[in-house]
């Protein structure tokens, strides 16, 4: 059986990740599977433990990263967010092909333990536009938004770091380049 890729999606808040992954994540043909992560935040209502997020103490967190059982980490709020690294294997040994979506040091990370991951960033079609997304969503102040979007320029210096650049000025359309990749990379 052949080993299933690493795939690392990473971009600006707003940039509409998660919206481009739902046009592709149920493609049989891609065999992906998503990374569950492991959180120190508390559940909150309607979340699985084991299915959204593993949830565990900032004590069993920290042993985690001791024992080298996290593929990348990081801490957001005072809270402890990984990706657990058996899971990952035990589901590139099966064959599937794991999706993971986080943040541009988390990638940092996972390349330099799995230099073979398959590494993509998706990026708004200018600032102007991430900035209406942001604020389209109605859902934050305007501090939060201009911490947002202040990070989103810091983010967008490291483009360079990955093997693929993605545009989301289409969403159909960024879901059909990411899938030509990954094909790409299955065939290799």
């Amino acid at each position: 059986m052949t080993k299933g890729l690493l795939i690392v999606i990473s971009g600006p808040s707003g940039v509409g990740k998660g919206t481009v992954l739902k046009e592709f994540m149920n493609d049989p043909d891609l065999n992906l599977s998503y990374s569950v992560s492991m959180t120190t935040r508390e559940k909150r209502e309607g979340e699985v433990d084991g299915v959204n997020y593993y949830f565990v103490t900032k004590e069993e967190f920290q042993r985690a990263i001791d024992n080298g059982e996290l593929l990348e980490w990081a801490e957001f709020v005072g809270n402890f967010y990984g990706t657990p690294l058996k899971a990952v294997n035990d589901l590139r040994e099966q064959g599937k092909n794991v999706i993971l979506e986080i943040e541009v040091e988390g990638c940092r990370q996972i390349r330099e333990k799995c230099p073979d991951a398959l590494t993509i960033y998706i990026i708004p079609p200018s600032m102007e536009e991430l900035e209406k997304r942001i604020r389209g969503r109605k859902t934050e102040p305007e501090e939060v938004v201009q911490q947002r979007l202040a990070k989103a320029e810091k983010e967008m210096e490291t483009i360079g770091e990955y093997k693929y650049v993605v545009c989301n000025d289409d969403v159909k359309l960024a879901a059909d380049i990411i899938r030509v990749i990954i094909k790409r990379h299955m065939e290799k």
